[in-house]
């Protein structure tokens, strides 16, 4: 394995922005109408505090790639090829942006992510769903 210089986190965000077609809250909403799919990846005491997208797909950070790769058998039923337009929200658009290029790397060219993350999405007055429980249980897929 090649080791890579030193870098910061500041640049690695550059470089993942780079590669990405990043959406403003309004344009996932939109591409979410139109089929894309829509990736919480948000902890569970952030959804608990601020509320759900509907329709939004809950996957941890740690599960992401197990859950978006089409030829994994822990995949959410809606990846079904490479050609999945999958919209990576994070609570203030950062992780989602290394996310996304994570999924970039594993063939899902489409993948992107919110400029803002989920402060932006309600901040935008688009829909949040405040649950009356706990946060979804996750499914652990790794022992």
């Amino acid at each position: 394995m090649t080791a890579h210089p030193p870098t910061s986190v500041d640049t690695l965000l550059d470089r993942a922005r780079a590669h990405l077609d990043r959406l403003a809250p309004q344009d996932a909403a939109a591409a979410a109408e139109q089929g894309a799919v829509l990736i919480d990846i948000r902890y569970g005491a952030l959804r608990d505090r601020d509320g759900l997208i509907p329709g939004a797909h809950i996957v941890e950070r740690n599960e992401l790639e197990w859950r978006l790769d089409p030829a994994g058998g822990h995949r959410l039923p809606e990846v079904t090829g490479h050609d999945l337009r999958a919209v990576i929200i994070c609570n203030e658009g950062y992780a989602s942006s290394l996310a996304a290029l994570s999924l970039h790397q594993l063939g899902l060219a489409r993948a992107t992510d919110v400029v803002g993350g989920f402060q932006a999405w309600r901040a935008a007055g688009l829909p949040v769903e405040h649950p009356t429980s706990v946060s979804v249980p996750a499914r652990s897929i790794a022992g």
